[in-house]
């Protein structure tokens, strides 16, 4: 029986969770260490501080690095009853991408593991192996049941409602550098069979300068059962433009399960974030990769005043009796991702 005939589906992120994983930095030069390692581990350690006010912060880390770990939580005053380090070698820390994806009986309350492949978003980026056997370590450690998911999937490429809905992109899940053998009905039905789902909503494609080809956390998100908040661009001259032109004609002829239309909502994307001379010409710097907590939502800022005001009052009317925290994620965003990249919800 596949886990959805079990009765397992993937909550909605705005339901009670558990706990939120990070994978923390890997003090090798290649990713995370040499001149960046401080800047990095402090911005680390500050969202570890952040998520832990709210609920438990589990860090997939090797044993080796516990104890420098703690440190730098411990100076960001990361509340420690909600601190846990958990001896998980990793090569990365996009936990949203390389982690397990729970989900959670709907008659028996118990949550499970599924795990998918990960191939570093079509081989971009090696080595990725660690990073693989995330979700196995954490099955082990926690003692949780593991379902396989049969394909390569990360969890930043897809959203769910908790409705049986899930949203992702062509541009991801049909890309041929993840699962070449498997067409739209097959890609589909493994969605549906180990997420619990009943229908896939298709965007096109994301925004500029997103290795992972255009992941949904960064252009569309529920935020509640009837509403989605979604990437816009009022430039016409911007490169972005035409996609997220695109994403928003499918996103207003989307139906809910039961009839009629979503509530879009538009939110702007920050103004482009450029590096002179940096592997990505345009940062992927986006507001919808914010991460919901308990009792807040953490969004990500970009040091624009203006824009990040807007976006933060945005989201505070959308999420009324959640707290909203600022990040600043400017740093964090040259390497490709911010808050929903970097994370994966447990669920109670």
């Amino acid at each position: 029986m596949t886990p959805a005939q079990q009765g397992y589906a993937m909550p909605a992120e705005w339901t009670p969770q558990a706990a939120t994983w990070l994978s923390w930095p890997v003090d090798d030069p290649r990713h995370w260490g040499g001149e960046k390692k401080q800047i990095i581990w402090t911005k680390f350690a500050e969202i570890a501080a952040a998520i832990s006010r709210y609920q438990p912060v589990r860090i997939n880390a090797p044993g080796s690095a516990h104890e420098e770990i703690a440190a730098a939580c411990n100076i960001s005053k990361t509340n420690p009853a909600n601190f846990q380090l958990f001896d998980h070698p990793n090569n990365d820390v996009w936990c949203r991408d390389h982690g397990p994806i729970f989900v959670k009986n709907q008659e028996t309350g118990k949550t499970a593991i599924t795990n998918w492949e990960f191939n570093a978003w079509g081989g971009k980026f090696a080595p990725w192996d660690l990073d693989n056997s995330i979700p196995t370590q954490i099955a082990d450690s926690l003692d949780l049941p593991i379902f396989t998911g049969d394909m390569i999937l990360e969890g930043g490429a897809i959203e769910i409602n908790g409705r049986g809905q899930l949203l992702t992109t062509e541009a991801v899940l049909l890309n041929p550098n993840r699962n070449p053998h498997l067409s739209r009905a097959d890609v589909e039905q493994r969605l549906k069979d180990t997420l619990g789902v009943t229908e896939i909503l298709w965007l096109e494609k994301g925004i500029e300068g997103d290795d992972t080809d255009g992941h949904i956390d960064d252009l569309a998100r529920f935020t509640s059962e009837g509403i989605i908040l979604a990437c816009d661009e009022a430039d016409t001259s911007s490169a972005n433009y035409p996609a997220l032109a695109g994403n928003m004609s499918r996103l207003k002829n989307f139906t809910q399960p039961h009839g009629g239309t979503y509530e879009i909502v538009p939110i702007h994307l920050p103004q482009a974030c450029e590096i002179p001379g940096w592997r990505l010409p345009v940062l992927p710097a986006s507001y919808v990769n914010f991460l919901i907590l308990n009792h807040a939502v953490l969004v990500p800022t970009f040091r624009q005043h203006k824009n990040d005001d807007r976006a933060l009052g945005l989201i505070q009317e959308l999420f009324p009796d959640r707290e909203i925290v600022p990040i600043d994620c400017l740093d964090l965003v040259q390497e490709g991702g911010t808050l929903h990249c970097i994370s994966q919800q447990q669920p109670a």
